[in-house]
């Protein structure tokens, strides 16, 4: 038999004959790679490991703690999901069942709601698949034959999916014991791969992620090669449950959703307390960057839209409306009516780079099933910033944007990662143009010394980006900032400079947002902190608790006294015992409580108490307020 060489990972290569499986490969380099491998890359391609090698290849072997090799663990584990509702519920149609990012989720089309006694019988038939063991094994068939084999099932969504695809081209399926499903895999090689899964919640998704479609219903679940790392990740989820921003924006008094409006959010006194101190910190940081900030309208003229491009490639997202026998369009993004604003007068290559920053607020349609709290609205207000520059500038500027982005995550204890995302395929300009726009971020991000990931197709319609991904305390990653790079909106809007030979030339502009939007991320700062915002922050962050009624007056006097330092204080002085009012105090998560009694009045002092360590003693109400501005001002 022919000889080929696999090249593996290390750069090392081994000599085998021709028609070898990724399996044997495996079992040749290590027993124990063997015994963890899933699946296998070949030349990229992700295949499962009794795919047989015949030509030379590059070869990788994946495992759980690879992506990849995740993706199709959970995505089998979404195979014996469907097996078992199929053999609970034979009346039920099967959607899709894709891996998703920490789990997975298959749609099924069904008259009634899943209950939770169902999940549960659910996860006890596919338990009784994991113990049958049964090897996934992949089958091909033309495109006809796969049609009838799913129309004579009733599964009217796979019919539907088989009809995307061309005639003449080959349908991949997958089968474990009596259960068949279209796939393109891989797969993993056995249903008893997979040893710990939890169910975990239903929902409704419109078929195809289109509301005039049927309503499905989406199980979702998680699974682990170990119960160790199943239950972690339970527990995080139960944690992430006591940080949930909906539920805490209610019990602080932060923010509401209202009936009358989904997706647009009311913010109250306190939660505007927060959202004033984040605006006004960004702009004192802007300015000291060199910014100037603008303000441009809500509703333009549908025509300013088309010359964007926006009416081509974002219109399905937007909202309409007409004033005299005109159409306008309520803006999704800032950056038209910033380019009015630029083209209003000339500039000369002395005026750039031009950095103009705007707390724009922005309105794009977003189904109902997607909203969630602050964290996907329909209205919100963008941290946005276009600079204008000159070609020889676009490195030092995205550097200055890096810069600043890393100072402002960092008052906030926030680690990041970068990914760079590159040209989609519903995007406009030409090849050379996003060239070198993609290099301009990737110098700059090579300049700093930044790793990055590389998101290819990733990127916005108009340019590449630099995306930032936070990660909060408890290990999430949330994306927030970004830098775009774009040489199609000075085109489309004919921006000009006047240049060092007396000529005219076109700039070059980025677009870029730190918190992303300023709802999004008093939503991840109040998960983030679990609601119990530093003092800087804290819509109160001093409570006056009076052990009686007549310390009332001493404790208002303290109060006011704060209230002219600029301190933002409350004086509880309900006629409750002082254990019930500390109780209450936590409860509203406020950094500082004071208690008074008498001898905190015969003595001019308060005893102090914090949020998080608790009892701290008699201290004078001025030692206080110094350690209290210490905290503030250095945002401590």
């Amino acid at each position: 038999m022919a000889g080929i060489k696999v090249y593996l990972k290390d750069g090392s290569f081994k000599e085998y004959d021709s028609g070898i499986s990724v399996k044997e490969v495996a079992e040749d380099i290590s027993r124990r790679l063997a015994k963890d491998a899933l699946i296998g890359s070949v030349d990229g391609r992700l295949v499962g490991l009794d795919y047989r090698l015949k030509k030379d290849c590059s070869l990788e072997i994946l495992t759980f703690g690879d992506e990849d090799g995740k993706d199709a663990f959970r995505h089998t584990s979404s195979h014996i999901l469907a097996q078992a509702v199929k053999r609970l519920f034979p009346e039920v149609k099967l959607a899709i069942g894709p891996a998703i990012q920490d789990g997975f989720y298959y749609d099924f089309d069904v008259e009634r709601p899943f209950t939770p006694d169902d999940l549960e019988a659910l996860e006890g038939e596919m338990n009784k698949i994991i113990a049958e063991d049964y090897p996934l094994e992949r089958m091909e068939m033309g495109r006809e034959e796969a049609l009838k084999f799913f129309e004579e099932k009733g599964e009217d969504y796979k019919v539907e999916l088989i009809g995307d695809i061309p005639e003449g081209d080959t349908v991949s399926l997958y089968r474990q014991g009596e259960f068949v499903d279209l796939c393109a895999g891989p797969h993993i090689p056995s249903t008893g791969r997979v040893k710990a899964f939890k169910l975990l919640s239903v929902a409704g998704a419109y078929w195809r992620g289109d509301e005039k479609n049927r309503m499905l219903q989406r199980i979702y679940g998680t699974s682990y090669e170990k119960k160790k790392d199943l239950d972690e990740y339970l527990n995080l989820l139960e944690e992430a449950k006591r940080r949930d921003h909906r539920k805490l924006g209610k019990e602080l008094d932060l923010f509401s959703i209202m009936e009358e409006g989904p997706g647009f959010p009311f913010f109250h006194p306190k939660g505007m307390i927060i959202r004033n101190l984040l605006e006004d910190m960004w702009r004192k940081e802007h300015v000291k960057a060199g910014y100037q900030e603008v303000k441009t309208p809500i509703i333009l003229n549908e025509d300013l839209w088309r010359r964007s491009g926006h009416w081509d490639h974002y219109k399905e997202n937007m909202y309409f409306t007409e004033i005299d026998d005109t159409g306008y369009a309520v803006k999704p993004m800032n950056c038209p009516g910033g380019m009015l604003l630029f083209k209003r007068k000339l500039h000369s290559y002395r005026d750039l780079p031009q950095r103009v920053a705007e707390l724009g607020l922005v309105h794009r349609h977003e189904l109902s099933g997607a909203l969630h709290g602050l964290m996907r609205v329909r209205c919100f207000t963008q941290d946005d910033a276009h600079i204008y520059m000159l070609p020889s500038q676009i490195r030092d500027e995205v550097v200055g944007v890096i810069d600043l982005t890393d100072h402002l995550y960092s008052i906030f204890g926030f680690d990041y990662h970068v990914e760079l995302s590159t040209r989609p395929e519903n995007s406009m300009g030409s090849e050379e143009d996003w060239e070198r726009a993609t290099d301009g971020l990737r110098e700059a991000l090579e300049a700093k010394g930044i790793d990055y990931r590389v998101n290819e197709g990733d990127g916005a319609f108009y340019g590449p980006k630099i995306d930032f991904h936070l990660k909060d305390c408890i290990g999430r990653t949330w994306q927030c900032g970004t830098i775009q790079l774009d040489m199609q909106m000075p085109e489309r809007f004919e921006l000009v400079y006047i240049g060092q030979d007396g000529e005219k030339h076109r700039p070059v502009m980025i677009h870029r947002t730190i918190f992303g939007s300023i709802e999004r991320f008093i939503g991840i700062l109040t998960e983030h902190y679990a609601g119990a915002f530093p003092v800087w922050l804290a819509p109160v962050q001093v409570k006056i608790l009076p052990i009686t009624d007549k310390h009332n007056g001493y404790a208002e006097e303290i109060r006011n006294k704060l209230f002219n330092l600029d301190i933002r204080a409350e004086s509880d002085l309900r006629n409750e015992k002082v254990g019930y009012k500390i109780r209450g105090a936590q409860m509203e998560k406020v950094p500082f409580m004071l208690i008074v009694g008498d001898k905190e009045m015969e003595s001019g002092t308060v005893s102090l108490r914090s949020r998080e360590k608790g009892d701290l003693g008699t201290v004078s109400l001025d030692g206080f307020v110094n350690n209290l501005r210490d905290l503030v001002e250095n945002r401590k």
